[in-house]
């Protein structure tokens, strides 16, 4: 089914705002020209840029597929028109008008036995289908174990299943974490031995019951944080064993943040890990973090991780010997480590810094009080900043509310910001050695060319030019506040500090005359 309804360290000036040239020799281009592609999680942050950045850059792909998930009261066309309706899309549009035409939807969900899709679509797929991404996955850190084995694991047995099935397969990227196996503290580019084979655990997830398999979870994860990354780790376990034969790649990226350059600088559509983090700064709620501050914060922007995903899959079409016969059953699919911290390291004091600086700056009219912020890796003074920064506030403000017949708020929106900082926290602790060989010799194999046009080269990141417009993305696209309140933003912010700075020499008073007051009374 067809949509058919309409709805800055910058790279180079050669190609001008049209990214593609036709003349200009792109083998990645010239690959995908005539080609469908299978795409899974589409309608998530990396699946929307990755459908934006092959119809804009390979204008010449022949239809690109998208696996989308039914919701309830929603109807699948109007939620695809909705996301293709959003600025990310705007230079697409501007230049293939008709870009949606190329768009078709294949119901089904990766969490069902063989992908819930219909007959008629696995033919279609397994008849026409050159390319497949794989990037559906649950990434809440507090998933059900038994829903993040079915979508995680299960989900790329299936869809891996479906890939040995299509006679024209060319290239299929599965997109893993850098942190599926975050209990080893040197991560090079190849494949780990998973604790309980990813079959095992698919049988263990469909044999047992529910409550039962909440109460043994701890036991299953052993040194990992969560269910999220337990699972990634045993989703590269079925990689392993049912790619024999097939041309795999397994791209592995850590943490993804917003866009450096294209198609918009910063651009971002969730809250997820360091994101959080800087809204929750931003607007005044978020007052310490549980982080060590010299350890390395490994995050890569959006775009980057696109093109990087792009460039693997013409990599592995390029090395493959064109069918499942003449392939080499004993070779494991190549592994790619996506990274910052060996090309460009950044620690997160620097990263709190940069982020303050820039949103600074431009202050949201969305916040509630003034920037205030710090870093402590002691659990001690963590949880004793938080208890006058987040709770005492948050007790008083919701008296008051009651008060006044309001409803509560406060406490409600700190347990949650408690149990987020305690999943990022993990991360922001702890520091890991990444080898990225194989990402770095990709990119140099590019013709220069596919070097402009899907750069992912860390090594021309410039962390203090993204943060200026990673901090206004947050501004615009999380917080739906544009530019032009900045003179409003500005006064609030200043009236926010000076009543902060009230309020402390009111508390600073108060407790010298409760300390004169204890004096006198041990005295006299």
């Amino acid at each position: 089914m067809a949509l058919t309804d309409h709805t800055d360290l910058k790279m180079t000036k050669i190609f001008e705002d049209s990214d593609v040239d036709k003349n200009a020799g792109s083998q990645i281009q010239k690959l995908f020209s005539g080609s469908t592609v299978l795409l899974t999680g589409g309608t998530g942050f990396l699946g929307k840029l990755l459908v934006e950045k092959l119809l804009r850059s390979c204008p010449d792909v022949k239809k690109l597929y998208l696996l989308t998930r039914p919701k309830k009261n929603k109807d699948i066309l109007k939620r695809l028109q909705e996301q293709f309706d959003d600025a990310l899309y705007d230079k697409l549009r501007k230049q293939a008008p008709d870009f949606i035409e190329k768009i078709s939807i294949i119901e089904g969900d990766v969490g069902q036995l063989n992908l819930g899709i219909s007959d008629e679509d696995r033919v279609k797929l397994m008849n026409e289908v050159e390319y497949i991404f794989h990037g559906a996955a649950t990434v809440r850190f507090d998933e059900a174990l038994k829903t993040a084995v079915e979508i995680n694991v299960r989900g790329t047995r299936e869809i891996l299943t479906l890939a040995r099935s299509c006679t024209k397969l060319r290239a299929h990227v599965h997109i893993s974490t850098a942190y599926s196996n975050c209990p080893i503290r040197e991560i090079d580019e190849k494949f780990y031995e998973s604790s309980l084979s990813g079959e095992k655990l698919i049988d263990l997830v469909e044999n047992i019951d529910e409550k039962t398999l909440n109460t043994i979870t701890p036991g299953l994860l052993g040194d990992f944080p969560n269910t999220y990354a337990y699972t990634k780790s045993a989703a590269e376990d079925i990689v392993q064993k049912y790619s024999k034969g097939l041309p795999v790649a397994l791209f592995r990226p850590s943490i993804v943040i917003a866009t450096a350059d294209e198609p918009v600088s910063g651009w971002i559509d969730n809250v997820y890990g360091p994101t959080g983090v800087v809204v929750g700064a931003a607007v005044g709620l978020l007052h310490v973090l549980n982080c060590s501050p010299k350890a390395l914060a490994d995050l890569v922007p959006g775009d980057l991780v696109v093109n990087g995903c792009i460039a693997t899959a013409w990599k592995t079409a390029k090395d493959y010997p064109g069918n499942h016969e003449e392939a080499p059953m004993d070779q494991l699919p190549t592994v790619y480590n996506y990274v910052s911290s060996v090309e460009r390291p950044l620690t997160w004091e620097l990263f709190m810094k940069h982020t303050e600086i820039s949103g600074l700056q431009v202050p949201s009219m969305q916040a509630v009080w003034t920037y205030l912020f710090w870093l402590t890796p002691s659990k001690f003074l963590y949880n004793l900043y938080c208890f006058f920064l987040h709770w005492i506030p948050a007790y008083i403000v919701d008296a008051i509310a009651i008060m006044i017949g309001k409803k509560p708020m406060l406490r409600k929106a700190y347990k949650k910001i408690e149990k987020f900082s305690a999943v990022i926290g993990y991360f922001a602790l702890r520091e890991w050695k990444f080898n990225n060989d194989n990402t770095q010799n990709l990119f140099k194999e590019l013709c220069d060319a596919d070097k402009h046009i899907f750069n992912f080269n860390m090594r021309t990141l410039n962390w203090e030019t993204y943060f200026k417009s990673y901090v206004r993305g947050i501004r615009l696209y999380l917080l739906k506040d544009p530019l032009d309140t900045l003179a409003q933003s500005r006064k609030k912010h200043l009236k926010l500090k000076i009543i902060h700075y009230i309020c402390l020499s009111l508390i600073c008073l108060a407790l010298l005359r409760l300390c004169w007051f204890l004096a006198r009374l041990i005295i006299g």
